[in-house]
């Protein structure tokens, strides 16, 4: 049997059905269905272990044993000789399939099992955490035997072992499903944990380097967490971004995470439905809370999105919005210090010295990253028609009037472009000024599933270095100095759009031809902002070889606030300031009139601040480490004449504000976020509060203006972005104009060009309070060539000092294979390497290294 679809538009190939029995019912399922996914569509239970949708098949567990009976080649139906495991084994035509609810056969198979399975595993359920939701607890019940007879003492183990700071494992309940080994090595590509032994020894350890054959790989600094787990037999610790899915996915107690251990059992605690607010990926996740308090996030399932993973930062980082530091009270400053205030009289202060401000030459509003939609547009709104500004910029980083424009003309308005399911299926994906696995976890994953799956599609960067997570994506590296991209995103257009030949190309030496095929995808990262002319360029390739664009910005709320007008040139919706048509659609569904001006970006604003061309400024979620110059922004907000500050957290704009507003974090708060693909993902709130969300502050602030923000309740936000955005804007986008080439930075004797990007575990805030995900952060390096450290006297292992006029940061030299010579790379803000704060340097900027401590020499402590 054959099916096709009815849609014509689409080309799906046919569907090619097999009919077989299995518990008296003949049912059609597509050919190559396991047994077990069948019996699923049928809605017949089968109990397992190692089966796990979105891992290969393994048949390591045995739980799953039906009897199944075959046609044989005269036709008649022969029971095969043993019970076989459902979930590697496909369905027939003719096949006949009897489960335990039907064969007494398989019944007893599985009893079987389960009692093997019983035989060391400790009677701990009392105090093991997966007590309650442990499927071995639930299938033991209801499919195993009602009485044990095993008198023998029980294999022990010393436990737990730390795989690492964050994950722990107690040996003695594995039940050797390898579900864990099995995602670490298929879906995230680390092997850092894996079977050891054979035989009634086997058992899940670290990764050992003498079992598995890894021994002569490199042990360095930058794969070992900062916090040093528990030694064991094994070798190096379990070090990823991702281990704490298999703590989610083990079916027994054995992987546990060190935050939630014994503090917490399932029947305790409250559920809700949300989404990570760490990223722009928009992944479902599950907040499990008791008595007020968070004690857990789990992984949410959605197919299309994030599938049935998440990041260690979504999964463990929570706890900074319950930090000491959180501010619960609005805050006044009075004599130089910031006392407690009530509501009213902080909103009565703010919208006085707001008027004023504005009447000193305006104010500059700096929304920051981290808002959700009805936020956004709710800054928005009140920077236009209480401020009557729109010097309102959210990028708290490197940007440019280049990728304003970028911005405005391909992600604005745009609607859901590019999805995760279009990343699987490419057959080649670029990144320009992105790290998947660092700046968008979830990117990278399903970029490594469609890299190493069927689709085979080719991954291409443009970066200084190959990373790790592009080898694991098997990627190929365009090699590029910062600053570069462009060069290279042109001779990609020229090569690919047909101006030359490949063998005339530049290019010819890697095979870039995917890139030109249909489908192919095109990703760029906002550290593009920082490579004049690369965003055009970017354009200009897909253009020329018709790939789909997409922007993959790191912070959540950045796709959001474009879509809300928070660009100094751009209204919502991507309607451009400068365009009469464009103001009055925006000016008809608010209401009043918007300024007509195009206002400062971020640097503009901070600069007027400082010269007291503005009188004053809004700012919310800046961290002011993150600005290119930190220096410069404190001295501008030490310098401006009336601050006010929306926080959930006391930071350094709060230390300088003279009105301080608290909002509710993520967690007490309903909202949406609108993640990279253009898709909007909305939470509710998991905890009663009376914190309130900035657009409930800012609709109040603004009733002090005789402005109707319509933004009271999340029910009205979403009311008022709907008639904000119920036409696509229709006319003319913002042009890409290629910002000016910066001249080639000439290295002299004992320079580099700097590279650098953050990391996903850094030193962020976002992270603040979670001691044991801290320590599987990775150590700041130094990276650089054999040739660039040559140069510099340096050796790998070496402890270099990146310098400039500004200061130093000291880390260990990492000599890297295929990396740009002339570069060093550092992380942008992990701990003890906060490049913008010390360097007050960016990603092209000419840095000093030396060395500060030689191998050699290190047991002395002196330098070489």
């Amino acid at each position: 049997m054959t099916v096709t679809t009815n849609n014509p538009s689409t080309e799906a190939a046919p569907v090619e059905l097999v009919t077989f029995t299995i518990d008296g019912t003949e049912i059609s399922v597509p050919k190559g269905t396991l047994i077990i996914r069948a019996a699923e569509q049928a809605g017949i239970q089968i109990p397992r272990f190692c089966d796990h949708p979105l891992l290969a098949p393994a048949g390591a567990c045995r739980q799953c044993l039906v009897e199944v009976s075959m046609p044989d080649r005269e036709g008649n139906v022969r029971p095969m000789p043993k019970p076989q495991a459902s979930c590697t084994m496909t369905v027939a035509p003719g096949m006949i399939v009897k489960t335990q609810h039907t064969s007494a056969v398989a019944d007893k198979a599985q009893q079987g099992v389960m009692e093997l399975l019983l035989m060391n595993h400790p009677l701990d359920c009392p105090v093991c955490d997966k007590g309650g939701e442990c499927p071995l607890q639930n299938q033991a019940m209801s499919n195993g035997r009602p009485d044990s007879r095993f008198t023998d003492v029980k294999r022990t183990f010393p436990k737990p072992i730390a795989l690492s700071t964050q994950i722990l494992l107690d040996r003695e309940r594995c039940v050797l499903c390898q579900r864990c080994t099995r995602f670490s090595e298929e879906i995230a590509g680390d092997a850092f944990i894996a079977l050891q032994d054979r035989g009634a020894h086997q058992q899940i350890g670290r990764f050992d380097e003498g079992v598995l054959g890894f021994a002569g790989e490199p042990v360095g600094p930058v794969d070992r967490p900062v916090g040093e787990a528990t030694n064991d037999t094994s070798g190096r610790p379990f070090s990823s971004y991702y281990s704490g899915n298999t703590v989610q996915i083990c079916p027994v107690g054995a992987l546990t995470g060190a935050g939630y251990r014994f503090r917490g059992r399932p029947f305790d605690l409250v559920s809700t439905e949300s989404i990570a607010e760490h990223d722009s990926c928009g992944s479902a996740i599950r907040i499990d809370h008791r008595r007020g308090q968070v004690l857990r996030r789990l992984s949410g399932e959605d197919p299309v999105v994030n599938e049935e993973w998440i990041t260690d930062k979504d999964r463990f980082a929570f706890t900074w919005q319950s930090s000491a530091d959180r501010i619960t009270t609005p805050l006044v400053r009075e004599n130089g210090e910031l006392r407690p205030a009530s509501w009213v009289e902080a909103l009565e202060i703010a919208a006085a010295g707001l008027t004023q401000a504005r009447q000193d030459g305006g104010v500059g509003v700096l929304p920051g990253g981290r808002l959700t939609v009805e936020d956004a547009f709710a800054w928005s709104r009140f920077a236009r028609t209480a401020l009557g500004t729109n010097d309102v910029d959210q990028r708290s980083r490197v940007h440019s009037a280049e990728e304003a424009a970028f911005l405005a003309h391909v992600v604005a308005g745009s609607g859901v472009g590019v999805t995760f399911g279009d990343l699987e299926q490419a057959p080649a994906v670029l990144l320009v000024g992105l790290e998947a696995e660092e700046e968008a976890g979830i990117t990278f994953l399903r970029l490594r599933k469609g890299a190493t799956g069927k689709a085979g599609t080719k991954v291409f960067a443009v970066a200084p270095y190959a990373t790790r997570g592009l080898t694991r994506m098997n990627g190929t590296l365009l090699p590029a100095a910062p600053g570069t991209e462009a060069e290279w995103l042109t001779s990609l257009t020229t090569t690919l759009g047909g101006g030359l030949s490949p063998a005339d190309a530049p290019t010819s030496d890697i095979d870039t031809s995917a890139l030109a095929q249909p489908g192919a995808v095109i990703l760029v990262g906002e550290r593009l902002a920082g490579s004049p002319g690369a965003y055009a360029a970017a354009l200009g390739l897909a253009e020329a070889t018709g790939a789909r664009l997409a922007w993959i910005p790191r912070r959540a709320g950045e796709r959001g606030g474009v879509e809300a007008g928070l660009l100094p040139g751009l209204l919502p919706g991507g309607r451009p300031v400068a365009d009469a048509a464009a103001r009055a659609e925006v000016a008809q569904a608010w209401g009043t009139e918007v300024p007509e001006t195009p206002g400062r970006d971020t640097a503009g604003i901070l600069a007027a601040l400082a010269d007291g061309t503005l009188g004053g400024a809004v700012v919310g979620g800046v961290e002011l480490a993150d600005l290119p110059d930190p220096a410069a922004a404190r001295a501008a907000l030490d310098a401006a004449g009336f601050v006010v500050s929306l926080e959930v957290r006391a930071s350094e704009v709060t230390e300088r504000a003279d009105i301080v507003l608290p909002v509710a974090p993520p967690v007490e708060r309903a909202g949406s976020y609108w993640n990279w693909e253009g898709r909007v993902r909305s939470f509710g709130a998991a905890l009663e509060s009376s914190a309130l969300p900035d657009h409930r502050v800012l609709h109040v602030l603004a009733q002090h203006f005789d402005v109707d923000l319509q933004a009271a309740s999340p029910t009205d936000a979403h009311l008022s972005i709907a008639v904000t955005q119920r036409s696509a804007w229709a006319g003319d986008r913002l042009a890409v104009e290629a910002g000016a080439p910066a001249e080639p930075p000439t290295i002299g004797p004992g320079q580099a060009v700097l590279a650098t990007w953050r990391l996903q575990l850094d030193a962020g805030r976002g992270q603040d309070g979670e001691q044991f995900l801290a320590g599987t952060a990775k150590r700041p390096v130094a990276r650089m060539s054999a040739a660039t450290a040559a140069g510099f006297g340096a050796a790998d292992g070496d402890r270099v000092t990146v310098s400039t006029q500004r200061g130093a940061i000291e880390a260990p030299a990492v000599v890297t294979d295929g990396m740009v010579d002339g570069v060093v790379w550092l992380p942008l803000n992990s701990a003890g390497c906060r490049v913008h704060d010390t360097l007050g340097a960016a990603a092209g900027d000419l840095v000093t290294v030396t060395v500060a401590v030689a191998v050699a020499d290190r047991s002395e402590g002196t330098a070489r």
